[in-house]
């Protein structure tokens, strides 16, 4: 039988409490990870998350703000307080202002707290993640291992294609596909996997708004081929497959989980 195994990894999951990262925390969990996540409010939601995944032992919530490069710094070192080691991490925290903001009217307050949480605190994630793959790969030379690391970026059909009145979005998550395209080729020599998974609508809090209203969500799903959202476990099970060994060949791909509304190449 084919089996998708992280046993023995240490995974870092941002944003872990709920929706997609929730998901993805507890697919990780049952894949024999032990996991760290972050959240930044929802401590009775962390909480739970922590024990459907089997308790500290294998899962550990950590209380941290990501808008910064500092704020990941130190969301790394709690990660590797907790386990010791990190092999993945998994950047799927975000922000996607709710009201229409048309450029000329979105304040520069609005595009730098956009870029401060969707991109700033990704880069201080994979700096601090990168330099611990490093150091573990060097000094684990020589023994049987199929990776030095795995980094997954969250990003979406928006930074595709663009994204009307949500330029600030569209702009952060248009960046992580860049991101992804250059550390690929720079972390591949030292066995690093790098790659990117890029949904469409999915049926979590943030997309509630719009997936509840009746006339906005006719006009979402008619965009949709499939005619539907994804479920947060249809995003969290490719994240899963990147960070496998059957995952070994691939390194800077933009993995498209949109149900059909955008496809490139």
């Amino acid at each position: 039988m084919v089996n998708l195994s992280l046993a023995g990894r240490v995974a870092l999951i941002t944003g872990g409490s709920r929706g997609i990262g929730a998901a993805t925390v507890k697919m990780f969990c049952q894949a024999g990870a032990r996991v760290a996540f972050n959240y930044q409010k929802a401590r009775k939601a962390a909480e739970q998350v922590v024990k459907d995944c089997g308790g500290e032992a294998r899962c550990s919530a950590i209380q941290q703000e990501l808008s910064s490069s500092e704020q990941a710094r130190k969301l790394v070192a709690a990660a590797l307080a907790r386990f010791g080691r990190l092999d993945i991490v998994v950047a799927n925290h975000g922000i996607w202002p709710p009201n229409d903001a048309p450029v000329d009217e979105m304040s520069p307050e609005q595009w730098r707290q956009t870029m401060a949480v969707n991109l700033d605190s990704v880069f201080g994630l994979i700096k601090h993640a990168v330099a611990q793959m490093k150091a573990q790969s060097k000094k684990e030379k020589g023994k049987k291992n199929s990776s030095a690391g795995h980094i997954v970026l969250i990003s979406s059909t928006a930074g595709q294609r663009g994204e009307a009145l949500h330029c600030d979005y569209a702009a952060s998550k248009g960046a992580l596909i860049s991101m992804v395209k250059g550390l690929s080729t720079e972390l591949a020599p030292h066995g690093i996997r790098v790659n990117c998974v890029a949904p469409g609508w999915v049926a979590t809090d943030m997309a509630a708004p719009a997936l509840d209203d009746p006339i906005v969500s006719k006009k979402v799903y008619a965009t949709i081929p499939l005619g539907r959202a994804a479920t947060p476990e249809e995003i969290a099970a490719p994240v899963l497959f990147l960070c496998t060994e059957h995952a070994g060949f691939i390194t800077g791909e933009i993995f498209n989980v949109n149900g059909g509304a955008v496809l490139v190449g």
